[in-house]
């Protein structure tokens, strides 16, 4: 088995990850088979219904079709090779990953597989794979098929990922061996770095990039709030850093809420509980977790020194409540923390795709709609949609003229030629001549 190749590759748990990965491999030419032990689930996706959106995944299962079935029982996964293991790893509210279903998924599947190659694509804590691999020698199975491949999902951009990854990080029983040939095969087709490693790097290796990611978050939104404190702009800072060769083009540069989305929130607590289990320092892991905090409240800073403290029962319009443009995603989602915190005043909300329900929200068709007689529009998540809205438009249905725009989705020359006050993260203009942030001390809307 190990020598041959390719036949079909199999997938066994139809997350995000799960569903973006099969399709966007059966788009490349492989045949696939994709098992989820939800009847209803496969057979949407037999039918072509997704469960999620993400750009562009709609046309790729269309192309895909032909080449993929999707079913509910595991032993359909016989003969495939390799099978990559892609259910989704819950959380509490504590940000901590509960791994049980990943574990009896995998041992099930290697039950099941009859030798086939097993990759755990689902993001695990460094030693849950060496662990799983020794539990299959015990039970006279082969451990060292079993494989961890680092996912690089990102949400609102999980096609574009999947189809040209940057690398493929691999964690391996032993990284001085080659890979099976059909791994290997269906890796090389994509074109790009291949780095076997130890389970173990692989597995801190995921945990490294959300990181060093979280790291740059912070950063920036610290040097953006002094920007606004002292009369720069963090917008005209950005360029300079990303022509620093040490720093480079692709940094994370954009100020934002925090941390949102629920996966770097994660990576967090593990690095800080792995820190505590081994007597590491976890310091700058804590300040990070605090920092994000922080940032979080940034609009409801804003909104209550220009608007709330002086009329406590305006009405807010709110465009997006996905966590960010581009998917469903809500986990995490600064917008429904702030519709939270603001639990007594009444929102009228507007998202391209999240449907929700909560007391004090109203939801409407429209971008337009949503602003009608507010006494303030904020801009929660900066879908491209909310750019194409004539500014003349939303002056006439807004009761105020205050619009908070944290991630600067609407331009501020036009918002001022409309007589609208903006507010952007990172601009000198967005605190006017005293600093919200260290002076304000919002109060409970609950």
């Amino acid at each position: 088995m190990w020598g041959a190749d390719i036949v079909m590759i199999g997938f066994a748990g139809l997350s995000h990850l799960g569903i973006v990965s099969s399709i966007a491999i059966a788009s490349k030419g492989f045949e696939v088979m994709a098992h989820d032990p939800d009847f209803d689930l496969c057979q949407s996706l037999r039918d072509k219904r997704l469960p999620l959106f993400e750009p562009e995944l709609e046309n790729l299962l269309e192309k895909s079709q032909p080449r993929i079935d999707f079913s509910e029982d595991v032993n359909d996964l016989a003969g495939c090779n390799p099978i990559f293991i892609s259910a989704d790893v819950p959380t509490d509210e504590y940000n901590r990953s509960d791994l049980s279903a990943i574990r009896g998924l995998t041992e099930k599947v290697a039950k099941a597989s009859k030798g086939s190659i097993l990759v755990v694509l689902s993001q695990v804590t460094p030693g849950f794979t060496r662990a799983i691999a020794t539990a299959m020698q015990q039970r006279g199975l082969d451990g060292s098929r079993l494989f961890y491949q680092v996912e690089t999902l990102i949400f609102g951009r999980a096609v574009e990922r999947a189809l040209s990854p940057e690398r493929y990080i691999v964690g391996c029983s032993d990284p001085k061996q080659p890979l099976p040939q059909a791994y290997s095969q269906l890796l090389s087709s994509f074109k790009c770095p291949i780095l076997p490693m130890r389970y173990e790097s692989a597995e801190l290796a995921k945990l490294s990039i959300n990181l060093f990611l979280s790291a740059s978050l912070g950063v920036t939104n610290s040097l953006a709030e002094l920007a606004s404190a002292i009369g720069a702009d963090w917008s005209e800072i950005e360029p300079t850093l990303k022509l620093d060769k040490r720093i480079g083009p692709h940094a994370y540069l954009k100020p934002g809420l925090g941390i949102g989305g629920g996966n770097l929130e994660r990576d967090l607590v593990t690095i800080k509980h792995l820190a505590g289990e081994h007597g590491t320092n976890a310091r700058v892991i804590n300040s990070l977790i605090q920092d994000s905090r922080y940032r979080s409240e940034w609009v409801l800073r804003v909104l209550y020194a220009e608007l709330l403290s002086k009329k406590p029962r305006a009405s807010i319009g709110l465009w997006g409540l996905a966590y960010k443009a581009g998917t469903r995603s809500i986990k995490n989602s600064p917008a429904l923390a702030l519709i939270a915190s603001l639990n007594s005043v009444p929102i009228k909300a507007y998202d391209p795709q999240v449907q929700l329900t909560w007391p004090n929200l109203a939801q409407t068709k429209s971008a337009l709609e949503a602003c009608r007689q507010a006494d303030a529009l904020v801009i929660m998540a900066p879908w491209t949609e909310f750019t194409t809205v004539e500014l003349s438009a939303v002056r006439q249905h807004l009761r105020g003229r205050l619009i908070v725009d944290p991630f600067g989705t609407l331009n501020p020359r036009r918002c001022q030629e409309e007589g609208l006050i903006h507010r952007k993260l990172g601009s000198s203009l967005t605190f006017g001549s005293k600093n919200i942030d260290s002076e304000v001390s919002v109060p409970d809307y609950t």
